[in-house]
């Protein structure tokens, strides 16, 4: 049987000048927080709508251009320490601190990104109580949207780049990766990247048409509860048709799985809460 064989260029082009070449990992990566901020800004002025908080398309800027700031610092070094920590060597960042900053090499672990931006948009709703006050579960619940697009352009990028393999398969659909990141040989696997790129990409649609209910918006870590379910949910399924990334780990279960049960955890909590946070901003309650 003859299978689909990928090995297509990695870079679009290069700049002129400086010779730097502009690669498809990155641009679509890019290309997930420039989309994310529309997003985020028109939930934003939907969620200010049915607070019945009257705000400027000046504030709601502001606001967001700020959040932009918190969010890509937060993914790329949430996301870099982590898959460094757990799927590399933690001694080649801390003596190069720099490579966190290239990402259009790969190496992103969404579970990092994921810890990081918790911290990150706590900060950021302490920051808008004093203009538009907006809490930190709903500041999550929004960005949750958006956040399962980015993970859909990404996983397109890992699939341009040969990165993040799926096992060996003889399935039809088989992808033979020419040029796989991990210098493998090219044999038929499952071209897991799309798997999850699919999957990420109707979790987005699913949220993106639940918040535009004023009764899912305004309802506290709703969102979130069901983006955490959903995204780690696929993302410990799919897990059994990936090669394990971890250089250190062996066990039934793949350092990919282990990570994601936590926020699966979390995301049934959030559901099921009766009280986890309080609305006033993003204050912590005293029960937790």
């Amino acid at each position: 049987m003859e299978y689909f064989y990928w090995n297509p260029p990695k870079e679009i082009f290069t700049l002129p000048l400086v010779n730097h070449p502009i690669a498809w990992y990155g641009a679509l990566f890019a290309l997930g927080f420039a989309v994310g901020y529309y997003l985020y800004q028109s939930l934003l002025n939907k969620y200010y709508h049915f607070k019945g908080i009257a705000t400027s398309a000046e504030l709601e800027k502001k606001i967001i251009e700020r959040l932009s700031i918190y969010i890509v610092l937060a993914t790329v070094i949430g996301a870099r320490v982590c898959h460094f920590i757990f799927y590399e060597n933690p001694s080649e960042y801390l003596l190069q601190p720099w490579v966190l900053l290239q990402t259009w090499k790969g190496g992103l672990a969404s579970h990092g990104a994921a810890i990081a931006i918790l911290f990150a948009t706590y900060r950021f709703s302490r920051w808008t109580k004093k203009l538009a006050p907006i809490s930190w579960l709903s500041s999550l619940d929004m960005l949750a949207v958006p956040t399962a697009l980015a993970g859909c352009f990404i996983r397109l990028g890992n699939f341009i780049n040969q990165e993040i393999l799926g096992t060996k398969t003889f399935v039809p659909w088989a992808v033979v990766f020419g040029s796989p990141m991990d210098g493998s040989h090219p044999i038929p696997r499952h071209p897991v990247q799309l798997y999850e790129a699919f999957t990420y990409l109707s979790i987005f649609f699913l949220l993106f048409f639940k918040a535009q209910k004023k009764e899912t918006l305004l309802k506290e870590g709703r969102l979130l509860g069901l983006f955490l379910i959903s995204v780690f949910s696929a993302r410990f399924i799919l897990e059994f048709f990936k090669e394990e990334q971890s250089l250190f780990f062996s066990s039934f279960l793949t350092m990919g799985q282990l990570l994601s049960v936590p926020f699966v955890c979390l995301g049934f909590f959030l559901l099921k809460r009766k009280l986890f946070l309080s609305s006033d901003a993003g204050n912590f309650n005293s029960s937790v």
